[in-house]
């Protein structure tokens, strides 16, 4: 019997190398054509005969508390680096003038947001990520989950629509940065894709 696989690794947007000197291109290649793959891999394997079957990502992440775990990891593994990939890009891009807005309003600044994100990524204890999300009326949230969770998932503490993540596990810097995450932190911000992240925040002002 031949898995129909629902669910496929994305191509990445850009080459390995784009985001340099920021994130290397070796980390690149590693995080999503071995890390990525292999959550993907395990989702398939573990979704047939499930809740989840047949599903889309998001309505996978709704209904998490009543999944297995192997989904719970892998099913957030797949979502949380397909969102991470989309909203890197090494492109001087800036945040819609609604969004801009919108940061500044919770924020006060670009500056404040950028240090709310790196202390929820910098004080998430092991593995985990960092999250910029839109709640349930309307308004921007950083919040931190561990492992593969992320707030769209109802086992989440803060719940909501995200529109940035920031991997913090080890295998998205260690290799450039060792045990240094806050440089990483600190870099990610050159490489971030403020059209892709304001292209989200519209539609989940607009759902």
């Amino acid at each position: 019997m031949t898995l129909e696989l629902t669910h496929t690794l994305p191509a990445l947007p850009y080459s390995h190398n784009a985001l340099e000197p920021f994130i290397d291109a070796q980390t690149m290649q590693i995080h999503h054509g071995k890390h990525h793959q292999a959550y993907v891999d395990n989702l398939n394997k573990a979704v047939p005969g499930t809740a989840a079957e047949g599903k889309s990502l998001e309505d996978i992440m709704a209904i998490m508390s009543t999944l297995p775990v192997a989904i719970r990891n892998n099913g957030g593994g797949h979502y949380n680096h397909s969102l991470f990939w989309s909203i890197l890009g090494n492109n001087g891009s800036q945040p819609s003038e609604q969004l801009s807005e919108a940061i500044n309003a919770a924020f006060g600044s670009m500056e404040g947001l950028q240090e709310k994100m790196n202390t929820a990524g910098t004080t998430r204890f092991g593995s985990g990520w960092a999250w910029l999300s839109v709640n349930a009326e309307g308004n921007l949230q950083v919040s931190s989950t561990p492992n593969q969770d992320n707030p769209l998932m109802d086992v989440a503490e803060v719940k909501g629509t995200p529109i940035l993540g920031i991997d913090v596990w080890e295998h998205a810097y260690y290799l450039h940065y060792q045990n240094r995450r806050p440089d990483y932190l600190k870099a990610i911000w050159s490489v971030i894709n403020w059209d892709a992240v304001s292209a989200l925040y519209a539609a989940a002002k607009a759902h």
